[in-house]
């Protein structure tokens, strides 16, 4: 059986990996490294809790105890990993997908240990698909969530501005904005979290502000 659990070990490692190779290609919070270790940290406590146990079993006799119990407290504590990737940055929450990819890695890992190879690999294959290609697919319907900020002295630039963002492809959810004193002249610093269709890329964006020589982009992100 020893070679029997090491191959578990194994295919959880590997399917696992995908997942944060995806995660690593997108630059996103948690790695392959992450996704490896918590798919395999799952297999392993799936194998315990189904045969790590047994010697004591046989010496008792008669014992009660149910596997499920480990899985169970592997998806609750796998929960403060996904936490830790979540950002909340000016209103905008990051590394959602991320959290789940890892929750969705820790299942694949308990289905491997459990022996259930199938369904492993038939999740890491849905998995990507879901990071990878639907992204792809609805790049025209999803959204995303940007953080744009800008300055300008002129305060007609910031209504032709504002029309702008509130067309089919852009949806304003915040708009901050404060006057400051430059050189003796009033210029008007905004903040806007704003949610684009997937299409809309951050040159997209900037391209916007290029008719308006008035107009200094500090960050989009």
């Amino acid at each position: 059986m020893t070679g029997e659990f090491i191959l578990r070990l194994l295919v959880a490692a590997i399917l696992g990996s995908l997942i944060g190779l995806d995660r690593e290609y997108r630059a996103k919070e948690a790695g392959y490294r992450t996704h490896l270790l918590v798919s395999l940290g799952s297999a392993l406590m799936m194998i315990v809790s189904q045969y790590g146990f047994t010697e004591a079993i046989e010496e008792v006799g008669i014992a009660r105890f149910d596997p499920a119990r480990v899985a169970a407290q592997v998806v609750t504590g796998i929960g403060f990993i996904g936490a830790g990737t979540i950002i909340l940055q000016r209103q905008v929450v990051r590394g959602l997908t991320t959290a789940a990819g890892i929750w969705a890695t820790a299942g694949i890992g308990l289905a491997v240990g459990a022996g259930m190879y199938v369904m492993g690999i038939a999740t890491t294959v849905l998995t990507l698909i879901g990071l990878e290609l639907l992204p792809y697919l609805m790049k025209n319907v999803s959204m995303k969530s940007s953080l744009v900020e800008f300055q300008t002295h002129k305060k007609e630039t910031l209504h032709k501005l504002s029309k702008l963002f509130n067309t089919k492809n852009f949806k304003v959810i915040s708009y901050q904005m404060e006057e400051q004193q430059k050189d003796g002249e009033v210029v008007y610093v905004v903040s806007m979290l704003i949610k684009s269709t997937k299409s809309a890329t951050e040159g997209g964006i900037m391209a916007l502000f290029n008719p308006y020589d008035d107009v200094i982009v500090t960050r989009i992100e």
